[in-house]
This record gives structure tokens, sequence and C-alpha cells, in this order.
């Protein structure tokens, strides 16, 4: 039973890895770039639902729409600011400027909010589900992160591929001059995946200071990089690898904690990660893809 427990703690810490690793494989497979300053919108969303929580004494379901709308805002801000004069430029150029800009989050965070630790109050109002006579325990904030996951999920593959927007995504990642020359308008369509993206950031936000109550500037930076993780895990630039990725990492994580060491854990998460590339370099759930020379 204990055993049973662990896993659904590892599925619902998987299902946070999961919502942000999704806004790091949409923007790579749509932009073919890195965006390492997600981490720190999922950062900016937390202290938002905070400040609209405990300081406004909004509703939570309040609270995380409007933080969403603020983290959408903050990424179309960072796209057409630091990404877009930069769409031509050689790849490391824009990821060293994705580590400046997560740099800028991170001090403006430390200016505004201070270094103190800031207690969070959970946006979850869930009683516990108690099963087998009370021995198997699954709180609240599970059962809601994985039931958000999933339904993030869905809603985001129908949108994807049942939408015009979403074959517009589809049209861009596969080649954006083509996709120009058939009326797609690209920068309004990385502009939206940036937005959906930083929306989802705020979403896993939420979720991750309510399992884990304690809110930092540094907050988004280990998740954000385990995410990171997770989407390369699955196969960066699919969608259901990024779930799936994020699940099996939050797994593997937890067991590790629970049965070899809580000082390994993070250890043998990027060793599994390093054994996966090793054995199939594009991810769990990745494609080859060949180009003509």
């Amino acid at each position: 039973m204990q055993f049973i427990s662990y896993l659904i703690n590892g599925i619902s810490l998987g299902s946070v890895y999961a919502i942000i690793a999704l806004g790091y494989t949409m923007v790579y497979g749509i932009a073919k770039m890195l965006n390492f300053a997600h981490g720190d919108v999922i950062m900016v969303g937390g202290y938002m639902v905070f400040i609209f929580m405990v300081n406004l004494g909004l509703p939570a379901i309040v609270s995380i729409v409007l933080a969403m709308a603020v983290c959408t805002v903050l990424g179309i801000v960072i796209e057409t600011v630091a990404y877009r004069p930069l769409r031509g430029a050689p790849s490391l150029a824009v990821l060293i400027t994705a580590i400046g800009v997560s740099y800028l989050l991170q001090n403006l965070a430390l200016l505004i909010w201070g270094s103190t630790p800031k207690s969070f109050t959970s946006v979850v109002n869930m009683e516990p589900l108690r099963l087998a006579g009370g021995q198997l325990v699954i709180t609240g904030e599970s059962i809601v992160t994985i039931g958000v996951c999933i339904v993030v999920m869905v809603g985001l593959s129908l949108f994807i591929n049942r939408t015009r927007m979403g074959r517009a995504m589809l049209a861009v990642s596969e080649d954006k001059g083509a996709a120009q020359l058939m009326g797609v308008n690209v920068n309004g369509t990385i502009m939206l995946t940036f937005a959906i993206g930083s929306a989802l950031a705020a979403v896993a936000g939420a979720l991750l200071c309510s399992s884990y109550p304690m809110l930092l500037p540094t907050t988004g930076s280990m998740p954000g990089i385990k995410a990171f993780v997770a989407a390369v895990f699955g196969g960066i630039g699919s969608v259901p690898g990024a779930m799936l990725g994020g699940i099996l990492l939050g797994i593997i994580e937890t067991l590790s904690k629970a049965y070899i060491s809580t000082q390994l854990s993070d250890a043998i998460v990027f060793s599994v990660l390093i054994i996966v590339l090793l054995v199939k370099p594009t991810g769990i759930l990745g494609k080859k893809i060949s180009e003509k020379v």
C-alpha cells in the first residue's frame, strides 16, 4: 500500500512537471528555441496567485485566472522584446538571451518581493480521499493536479489538431518559410505559442506551490530544469512526449527518494535521462528527422 502511495505522489509531481514541460516543448517545436526563462514565469505565476489570494482576498479560481492573464502578457512581452529581434540569429545568441531574461526575472522578484520565503496558501480546498480503510490517503492537491494535467493535455491536443490556429502552429513547426508563403502569420503564431506556454506556467506555479507551500524568487528554477529534462526525456517537440516524460520523471524522483536516497534522487533522475538519450537520442516519443544536404 505504501508503494501505491509513493506512486500516486510521483504521478502528482510528474503532472506538474508535465504541465511545465508542455511550455518548453511547444516553444521548441514551433520556434526551435529553448526558453530557459520559462521556469521563472512559473515563479511569477506563483507570486501573482499569492498576491491575489492573500493580499487582495480573491477566491482561488479567480486568482489563478488573473495570474494566467498576467503571465500571458509577460510571455508575449518576453517574446516580442527579447526573442523576436533574434529570429534569424544563431542559436547561441538566443540561448544566452534566454538565460539573461531568466536572471532578470529572478532579480526583479528579489527587488519587489525580497528574499524572505512566503508561506503559500493552497489553492485546493478538497478533503483527502481515504481508501483501503484509511491506509491509502490521496491528498486533494494530488487529485486536482493529476486532473488538471489530463484536462490540459487533452485540451491542448484538440486545440493543435482541430483548430485553425493549431494547424498554423503545425505548419510553422514544419517550415516557417513555406507557412508564411501560404499566408500564415509566423510572428503571431509564435507569439500565441509563448502566450499559451506562459498561461500554463501560471497554472503549474499555483499547483506546485500548493503541494510545496514555500514561495521564493528561485521557486521555478529547479522545477523548470526538471521539466526541461522531462521534455527532452519524452521527446522535445512532442506534446504527448512532454506529458509522458513529466510523469515518468516524477515517479522516478519520488521512488528514488523513498527507496534509495533523498540526496541522490536528482542525480538518479539525470542519470536516467543520460541513459535514455544514449539509447534513443530523440527521446521516448521523439521522431528522427532526416535533412537533405
